[in-house]
């Protein structure tokens, strides 16, 4: 059983996510829901613990890194002083509130959503819009909300 993504038109790559009643792992969404639409670069979900979920090949995010992530969306003060670091790079935070925290470096950038449980992170090179991986990551992050994540 399928369901698709409000939203996302059915002429994009990759567009169903599998129902919560048979979940497919979490590496899944990342290679699949993130990745695989080929609008997010390399991708990662991490717990609000700071474990990480699931992630690409080669794109790692520290405990650290997360914790201030996560800290960040409460209080994003600290992010936009010093800036938002993920994979060991540094981003200008662009926006910054409770649910989103989009980043800057470059030609590419980072998005970040908090969902109920993780951290949703999408990163984007110079080929790929920055409001085409916001749209995928935030639809991400709005179906794993609607299903308890």
């Amino acid at each position: 059983y399928q369901r698709r993504v409000r939203g996302i038109p059915s002429s994009s790559t990759n567009t169903t996510l599998t129902n919560p009643l048979k979940p497919m792992s979490w590496q899944g969404y990342v290679d699949n829901n993130l990745v695989g639409t080929n609008l997010v670069t390399v991708g990662c979900i991490v717990g609000h613990d700071s474990s990480v979920w699931a992630t690409s090949p080669g794109f790692n995010v520290s405990a650290d890194e997360a914790k201030k992530l996560l800290a960040g969306f409460a209080d994003p003060g600290g992010l936009r002083a010093s800036g938002l670091f993920i994979n060991g790079e540094k981003y200008l935070v662009l926006k910054a509130d409770d649910r989103s925290i989009y980043g800057k470096k470059g030609t590419g950038g980072v998005v970040t959503v908090k969902t109920g449980q993780s951290i949703l992170i999408g990163l984007y090179n110079e080929k790929i819009q920055p409001g085409q991986c916001a749209n995928v990551v935030e639809k991400l992050a709005d179906y794993l909300i609607e299903n308890g994540y």
